[in-house]
């Protein structure tokens, strides 16, 4: 999940919100949206591999 946040910038969250917390997870701060879908694309690869 992408959101972009009010610096102008697009953090990557987890799709699960963390139990504990009731939170989604941060998964990084990126310049670009094009560079979050692409960590995206390799989170989800790295989880089936």
């Amino acid at each position: 999940m992408i959101r972009k946040l009010a610096s102008g910038e697009y953090r990557l969250y987890s799709r699960k919100v963390t139990p504990k917390t009731g939170k989604r997870r941060n998964l990084g701060t990126f310049r670009s949206r094009a560079a979050a879908e692409k960590h995206e694309r390799e989170v989800q690869y790295f989880k089936r591999h």
